[in-house]
């Protein structure tokens, strides 16, 4: 065969070589992550200005830093340097952004809050169970606007209108029992640097043991994490890019709140997070009010502490054209005044609030006998101010016949602590501490089912919610003994007494207990009901003005020590 013979073969070898270096000019090298920024708060309560916080802190005295923290201004002081690195940051909340506020806020039924929100270009958030405070109908108005409110005296009353929230609120597992239909959008997506976020919001499953009966009516609640569940072959089918699921429930942990990884996350939460879709990227929570950036088995579950103490940072490294998240980092960044420039427009929203409140926060109410009166409990559960509050609402149903009253501890929402100079509490001070104006509820229990009552305190061995109690009741607990029976036999007094089984018992407790708030189902079973008119904020005012004018101002630094623990 001749060389020239074999120069077909030889000429196809080279086309097909060429046609292979050809092809290879054309292949697109992987894609490059794109970095979405998330900034996440929870449970800002309408706290507009900064307050007081306390944290672990190895390098303080004690073991324990104190400071100011957060306020509007510093949060937008802190959006707008994180903004100068990313103008497409993404800011959202995760629930109770409003309700159990300070008067500051809630005098106006929480619309500066909304207000700064809103300026602050928040982009969604969860709802959470103090945005149901008062009820559908009202929650409706916050988010879209109106004046025509269940609060005539607090809605319009800060702006002539009021247009609405501006940003979606988000549940995929609150339904509308009127209609049969969500009550809410289950969730948002948001197209950040070309990529689809998916955020998939819920509210805590037990939320009608956190709102009263009248907040929940006309609702229903379905399980956080199925309810997500449900929905992930939707957003897969939209081509979004990361799933980020936005739940107002949440845990604790005894590490600190930026510790990376922590891994000893406790509470409701874990279970949620167990159960979700591995296609969810990561857990943002709110409602235990704690900070955290933990992993519950791969899934990385945020906190951000609460009244605009902390601000959650997430950067998920997101893969373009597919569902791939191949990096979450998260920090806890800590809202101090003193290091971020505060925000002009929001600084100026503070002043105008303040200024325009002043002459109804700052009227004195009364003289207390010690300063501060705190909530912090003694080894039986027992506080400073939960005492005062319990004897306040015993002084305000005496003329019912009433002989004890209780007090749920998470209606106690601050305490009381006279500023230098300062003779006297003022209405804002006693309205911060007292924010729900619940009325007051008398009934009769028995003995039997008071002492039944008692061991509804202990839920779990890490869920326990002691009430407290008025002057002249006491008993002992022993925490060797089963949940359902800590209590002593024998050990509940009244003035001394020991309390008779089958003895009616006239008990005062807020609405929110009355109907068995805070799972403490026994309330419900009480009988010749009465409202006494007066909401818990009155009675506490008129008790200590009435104290005081009698040179008798209450209040104590320690706890009474009317609930002892035994063992």
């Amino acid at each position: 065969m001749s060389r020239f013979a074999s120069f077909p073969r030889l000429a196809g070898a080279v086309a097909l070589a060429v046609a292979v270096l050809g092809g290879c000019a054309h292949i697109q090298p992987p894609a490059q992550p794109v970095a979405v920024n998330i900034v996440a708060i929870n449970d800002l309560h309408g706290y507009l200005q900064a307050n007081p916080y306390a944290f672990r802190d190895a390098n303080a005295e004690g073991g324990v830093r104190r400071m100011q923290a957060g306020g509007v201004a510093t949060l937008g002081g802190m959006l707008t340097q994180l903004r100068k690195d990313d103008p497409q940051l993404v800011f959202i909340g995760a629930g109770d952004l409003v309700g159990g506020s300070p008067p500051l806020s809630a005098m106006w039924a929480d619309e500066p809050t909304l207000e700064a929100l809103r300026h602050l270009d928040m982009k969604l958030s969860a709802i959470g169970n103090h945005e149901l405070d008062n009820g559908k109908a009202e929650f409706l108005r916050q988010l879209k606007g109106g004046c025509e409110s269940s609060r005539p005296t607090k809605a319009c009353q800060f702006r002539p209108t009021y247009s609405g929230s501006g940003f979606p609120y988000l549940a995929a597992n609150l339904m509308d029992t009127d209609t049969g239909q969500p009550l809410l959008p289950a969730y948002r997506i948001e197209e950040v640097k070309g990529q689809k976020i998916a955020f998939v919001g819920a509210v805590l499953r037990d939320v009608a043991s956190v709102v009263s009966a009248k907040g929940m009516q006309g609702l229903s609640v379905e399980d956080e994490a199925e309810s997500i569940n449900r929905l992930i072959p939707e957003l897969n089918r939209q081509g979004v890019n990361a799933i980020v699921a936005v739940v107002h429930q949440g845990g604790a942990t005894p590490e600190p709140f930026d510790k990376q990884d922590c891994s000893q996350l406790s509470g409701d939460i874990v279970d949620v997070a167990k159960r979700l879709d591995p296609a969810v990227d990561v857990l943002i929570t709110g409602h235990s009010h704690q900070g955290y950036l933990c992993k519950v088995g791969p899934l990385l579950v945020t906190q951000g502490n609460s009244y605009g103490h902390l601000m959650t940072h997430l950067t998920l490294d997101v893969t373009p054209g597919k569902h791939q998240v191949t990096r979450v980092q998260a920090t806890n960044l800590l809202a101090d005044p003193a290091q971020y420039p505060a925000d002009p427009q929001m600084a100026a929203l503070e002043q105008e609030v303040q200024a325009r409140s002043n002459t109804v926060l700052l009227k004195p109410v009364g003289a207390i006998a010690a300063s501060p009166i705190t909530r912090a409990a003694d080894a039986g559960g027992g506080t400073p101010l939960g005492d005062l509050i319990a004897d306040a609402q015993l002084a305000t149903g005496a003329a019912h016949g009433a002989h004890v009253a209780f007090m749920n501890n998470g209606g106690i929402r601050g305490d009381f602590a006279l500023l230098p100079g300062q003779q006297r509490l003022n209405y804002g001070q006693v309205a911060t501490v007292q924010p729900f104006n619940n009325n007051l509820i008398a009934f009769d229990l028995s003995g039997q089912q008071i002492e039944q009552l008692l061991n509804q305190q202990w839920k779990a061995e890490d869920d326990v919610n002691v009430l407290q109690v008025s002057k002249g009741f006491s008993y002992r607990w022993d925490a060797t003994r089963p949940l359902a029976s800590r209590v002593v036999p024998g050990s509940i007094r009244l003035d001394g007494k020991a309390l008779q089984p089958r003895r009616a018992y006239r008990v005062v407790v807020n609405g929110f207990l009355a109907d068995g708030g805070d799972r403490f189902t026994i309330f419900k079973q009480g009988v010749n009901r009465s409202d006494l008119g007066v909401t818990d904020l009155d009675g506490l005012i008129d008790y200590l003005q009435r104290m005081d004018q009698q040179g008798k101002p209450v209040g104590s630094a320690l706890s009474a020590g009317r609930i002892v623990k035994v063992n």
